[in-house]
């Protein structure tokens, strides 16, 4: 009998085996079975050969209407024409040599079968489309159906060139007839939830009889996925309490008293709950993991500056690691305005906020990784550097990481093992808005706290699309607008995707602009600007690859009102705070995703000032990313458009596979559709590794967990 863990080859055979190995990566049977169908054709219904693209490697089911011999070209001999059809458009398919003389005797006019291969369209002089197959692979309905399943839908998988989908459904047949394994899901779980077995749940996926066998199969697959993810996230949180942590429980009149005294403004009830949350969680003996998200200025540095002084006040000492030089600059000034004379040598001692970079000055870097490994320094900023061998910490307390998901797994870890007395507690930030899904799913292995309310004194801020093809008046309106508000003593942004190469990308760039122009320019636009519509106006340029101390030499000079202007790239995207910004203009809108357009937008109307964002945009209405402006133009709820965000995007980039470059694990289960089964089977994998941590009584699931949080899996899941 066949296991799941078995070698491809082994049962197949290494022939059928080895393109499946090549193509789609799949080595074992348990890689096979769960390459599921990507869609199902029924019998007699027919591919629409006018959706068939370019150079797309597809599966196409038609009917042959026409065949004939055709002379060739530059040469004796014949080739063979084979003319299909869905019933309304038509593609060619070309045989030569000996594989014409089979298709001859094969493919009779009349004929219903399925052709695998790479689309070829020629496009005639009028703008005629004429497609074609060359020596697709292929199979008539008579060769391929049993009789038990001459009228069951068709399994189509995503297959490869030289891979065609039926090859792949005879090595599943095949292993199928065979298949041996013990269910890992208790048999009272799979009855609460009216589950079919997996075994059964297998077969139908792939040989199903009706759409009801499909309807069964996907409800179990579906469940499988949910439960699995939530046990490995859980067993990963249950490992994680279990690890000692110093508890930071602060004091009655320390630092953080002497900072909410001293603050200008009330915090909102969200942040003193979430405070509260994060105060509690530092008190404990094992180590803090908590998720801070929120909405783009709804205070997150606050509430993490009041539990980085809460550990001050215990004795130990903070880290704030930032993805940027911009950020970490920006932060370390916040954090030291904030504190005030806390920051150093107040009424209540203070303490020492040191900066940490890669470019700084020998002199600077000397004394602040002194004041580090000294414990006078009790919050520590900084970048990547933080993470190198010779920064070295006296009593390592909190690790704040800001922008979590620009950071590794292994980043995270390098940080934290600098502690001397146990794991440090670790709050992540985000300020990206998660839908719930994603949370359970992303973060289920940490405390998730949300901040929603803004802070009294944020304006609001109007967006509109700027339909710079269509309308170009709109695009002059746009500096006028600009001129407008600098004349009022006001400072505007105005960002591009790129910094003047196509070497120089910094926007989430989409994939389908191949044909467009290249994206606007930083460079370029500053020139055009400085010189053109916002002449006489004071305009600078900031970009990554500027040398560290001119980045921060620009911000500090925009700060202080001393720019009007500034053409940047996304390299202000988070944590730059100046009130007086009012304008935000992003050209090349369409060239960056949801959450990125909420994050810029979100630098403006931070100082009492009505902020306007002006998204301008090529795109026609109607395209998807002219949809996607639209959405983002219509609220200023990061929630909402998180859940846009991720409608528009594979699963695989919301779970990180992206950033770890494999495949996400999540093959049937989709985010926003299948909440309540994410949500279920939380509860259930809860449930049970509390009753039975070791999964002692449940052998066939804690092998499948284990393999699931083993290898490259394991990195896929760290990456959250």
């Amino acid at each position: 009998m066949t296991r799941f863990d078995e070698p491809l080859k082994r049962v197949v055979g290494a022939k059928t085996a080895a393109p499946l190995e090549n193509a789609l990566g799949i080595a074992t049977v348990g890689e096979l079975l769960r390459h599921y169908p990507r869609r199902y054709a029924e019998r007699g219904e027919l591919t629409s050969i006018a959706s068939l693209e370019h150079d797309e490697i597809a599966t196409v089911r038609g009917r042959v209407s026409a065949v004939q011999r055709r002379p060739m070209k530059n040469r004796q001999g014949t080739w063979l024409d084979v003319e299909v059809t869905d019933g309304k458009d038509r593609i060619h398919l070309a045989f030569f040599g000996k594989g014409a003389f089979v298709a001859e005797q094969r493919l009779p006019p009349g004929t219903e079968a399925t052709f695998s291969g790479k689309v070829n369209v020629f496009v005639s002089p009028k703008g005629a489309k004429r497609r074609s197959l060359t020596h697709p692979d292929y199979v008539t309905d008579d060769e391929e159906t049993s009789e038990e399943f001459a009228t069951a839908p068709v399994p189509i998988y995503p297959s490869a060139q030289n891979l065609a989908s039926w090859k792949i459904g005879r090595a599943v047949r095949l292993i199928l007839d065979t298949l041996s394994l013990d269910d890992p899901l208790p048999a009272p779980m799979r009855e609460r939830h009216g589950l079919i077995g997996l075994a059964e749940a297998l077969t139908l996926i792939h040989r199903p009889r009706d759409q009801g066998d499909i309807a069964r199969a996907k409800k179990r697959l579906k469940f499988d996925e949910a439960f699995n993810l939530q046990a490995v996230l859980v067993r990963r949180r249950m490992a994680a309490d279990a690890l000692p942590a110093r508890p930071r429980p602060g004091s009655a009149d320390g630092l953080l008293a002497g900072f909410d005294g001293r603050l200008p403004f009330q915090l909102t009830e969200g942040q003193r709950a979430v405070g509260d949350e994060i105060a509690a969680d530092l008190g404990r003996d094992h180590p803090m993991h908590r998720l801070l998200q929120g909405e783009v200025g709804a205070g997150k540095t606050v509430v993490a500056l009041r539990a980085m002084l809460q550990v001050a006040d215990s004795g130990g000492q903070a880290a704030l690691l930032a993805p940027t030089e911009v950020l970490a600059q920006q932060h370390h000034r916040s954090i030291t305005a904030m504190l005030g004379d806390l920051a150093g040598g107040g009424m209540f001692g203070g303490t020492s906020v040191a900066l940490l970079t890669g470019s700084m000055g020998a002199a600077a870097r000397r004394q602040n990784l002194l004041d580090a490994a000294s414990g006078a320094a009790g919050i520590v900023v900084g970048t990547h550097a933080l993470l190198q061998d010779k920064v070295q910490f006296a009593d390592l307390g909190l690790v704040v990481v800001d922008e979590q998901h620009r950071f590794g797994v292994e980043q995270r870890d390098a940080l934290r093992e600098k502690s001397a007395s146990g794991r440090p507690h670790v709050l992540v930030m985000t300020a990206t808005p998660i839908p719930r899904t994603v949370a359970m799913t992303v973060f289920g292995d940490l405390e998730v706290s949300t901040l929603s309310q803004l802070p009294s004194g944020r304006a609001p801020i109007t967006t509109h699309v700027v339909p710079a093809a269509e309308k170009p008046h709109y695009l002059e309106r746009t500096w006028e607008r600009v001129r407008e508000e600098v004349g009022l003593g006001r400072q505007a942004y105005i960002v591009c995707p790129r910094i003047g190469d196509l070497e120089g990308d910094e926007g989430d760039l989409t994939k389908d602009a191949d044909e467009r122009r290249p994206p606007l320019a930083v460079l370029d636009v500053a020139e055009m600007l400085a010189s053109g519509p916002l002449a006489g106006l004071r305009v600078e340029v900031l970009h990554g690859k500027l040398p560290p101390e001119e980045k921060d030499a620009i911000m500090r000079a925009f700060t202080r009102g001393e720019i009007d202007v500034l053409v940047a790239t996304t390299v202000i995207e988070v944590g730059v705070d100046v009130p007086n910004s009012s304008v935000m203009i992003i050209m090349d809108a369409d060239r960056f995703g949801v959450s990125q357009l909420h994050q810029l937008r979100g630098r403006v109307g931070r100082g009492g000032l009505p902020g306007l964002c002006l998204l301008v945009s090529e795109t026609m209405p109607g395209t998807p990313a002219r949809e996607r402006l639209d959405a983002v133009a219509s609220t200023l709820d990061g929630f909402e458009l998180s859940r846009v965000d991720l409608e528009q995007r594979r699963e695989g980039d919301v779970l990180g596979a992206a950033q770890s470059g494999r495949k996400s694990s999540l093959r049937m289960l989709q985010l926003l559709r299948d909440e309540d089964v994410i949500a279920d089977a939380r509860e259930e994998a809860q449930n049970l590794l509390a009753g039975d941590p070791e999964l002692a009584g449940h052998p066939a699931l804690k092998a499948e967990l284990d393999a699931l949080a083993a290898g490259e899996r394991a990195e896929y899941l760290e990456k959250t």
